[in-house]
């Protein structure tokens, strides 16, 4: 019985599925998880020595992958000051300067604990600003699990099936709308009938979390245009597109301005911190300046502080990155389309940035009924497959594959090469 094999069947005894967040199970893969013991660059390393070219990438933050040294080189430095004293520090202000700085259209924002505190925490403030009660989501974006939002969700919640969580009343899912991502009828249809009461939209602005679902060249003006005429706000997501696609965001990305924004892991290179932010007027409503309460002991941690301001600050000051990890992006991306046509199956790739998904679907796919197309056996085999030649996709088929800086041309060669195998493995089966 290997490590991973022992750790598991113990954890199981201690935490639900044995895990501490469902994708982490292996369930839909088939498997048992793997037990991670250290990670440098672009590996992760298990319990059992094996080593692997890691595309989760933390799912998404480590944009410069695992422990680099402007991380690292200071870590203890900062521990052994405090990891947490409940009271304000000089680098929280020098995080929120370097975000607001970065995003277009934001003044203000307001640090948190994770991108589910932070979608939360946006809802209520939007809803607090407008006076409204109701807000739209869209089929396969994946905020957060906080109970109104848990509803047609993506990431987890696709591969298992669970479109709406047990344990969530239906009194609090009354007021949460939903519409087709990259359809703006969907969404006007609902304005016109409810537009008065509907305080926000909010988008992931590249549907990240149903695999990487780009938005029509029209989508995100649509809904731009339709907050406006409606007095609704508009919500950026950014979880994963945040510092990401480019330092500017998805906001910069696409050229398309929202009234508020949601980060998540990004901004702390990894480690557990959110932040929602919006313009002077709409963060005046959050305590203690406004009415809008919301609270945390632990945001602003400095530790997460120190690792979010060294990554942004070398992003900004490197924008090279951002030619690099897309390049390598788009040298996977093409290598794959190669294997798919070349074993002339019926796949899809999608590329945008530094992000790249696999789908076991033929296109067109725009939506979350294009994604639900898919062929989830074939990515069982596929993911077994892969593994065993010493590459780590994610362990569920609706995630994107992140490109670090540490992707090397050699990887990115040894990648497509395996995926080739693997295909042709998994469906010869």
């Amino acid at each position: 019985m290997s490590k991973s094999e022992q750790y598991f069947k113990e954890a199981e005894k201690y935490l639900p599925g044995g895990v501490n967040s469902p994708v982490r199970a292996f369930k839909s893969v088939g498997l048992d998880p793997i037990f991670i013991d250290h990670a440098h660059g672009a590996y992760i390393y298990d319990v059992d020595g094996n080593q692997y070219v890691d595309y989760i990438c933390s799912w998404g933050p480590l944009i410069l992958g695992h422990s680099p040294h402007i991380f690292t080189d200071h870590i203890a430095d900062v521990v052994s000051k405090g990891t947490s004293y409940g009271l304000p520090t000089e680098i929280e202000v020098e995080m929120a300067k370097l975000v607001v700085e970065a995003y277009p259209g934001i003044d203000q924002v307001r640090m948190v604990n994770s991108g589910t505190e932070a979608t939360m925490s946006a809802l209520r403030v939007a809803r607090g600003f407008t006076g409204r009660n109701k807000f739209m989501k869209f089929e396969g974006c994946y905020h957060g699990h906080s109970d109104s939002l848990l509803i047609k969700s993506g990431s987890g919640t696709l591969t298992y099936g669970v479109p709406t969580s047990p344990g969530v009343p239906a009194e609090v899912i009354a007021d949460t709308l939903v519409a087709r991502f990259n359809d703006l009828d969907s969404v006007r249809e609902q304005f016109e009938r409810e537009g008065d009461d509907i305080a926000a939209i909010i988008v992931e602005p590249v549907a990240a979390n149903m695999g990487v679902i780009e938005p029509n060249p029209e989508f995100l003006q649509g809904l731009r245009d339709i907050c406006d005429e409606y007095g609704a706000l508009l919500i950026f997501d950014e979880v994963i597109t945040g510092f990401r696609l480019d330092y500017h965001s998805a906001a910069g990305f696409y050229g398309v301005i929202p009234d508020m924004v949601c980060f998540g892991k990004i901004i702390g290179g990894g480690l557990p911190v959110g932040a929602y932010g919006a313009r002077r007027e709409i963060m005046k409503v959050v305590s203690p300046e406004g009415p809008v309460y919301q609270a945390g002991t632990l945001s602003g941690n400095p530790l997460a502080m120190y690792m979010g301001k060294q990554q942004l600050t070398v992003l900004r000051d490197h924008p090279e990155i951002y030619d690099f990890i897309n390049r390598q992006a788009e040298k996977l991306a093409e290598g794959i389309r190669g294997n798919i046509q070349k074993l002339g199956l019926p796949l899809t790739v999608h590329q945008v940035g530094s992000l790249v998904c696999l789908f076991f679907a033929e296109g067109p796919i725009c939506d979350y009924d294009d994604v639900m197309k898919s062929d989830n056996q074939h990515y069982r085999d596929y993911f077994k497959a892969m593994l065993d030649q010493g590459i780590m996709v994610a362990p569920a088929p609706f995630e994107a594959m992140f490109i670090s800086t540490e992707h090397t041309d050699e990887l990115i060669e040894r990648t497509i090469e395996a995926n080739y195998n693997a295909l042709k493995a998994a469906y010869q089966k």
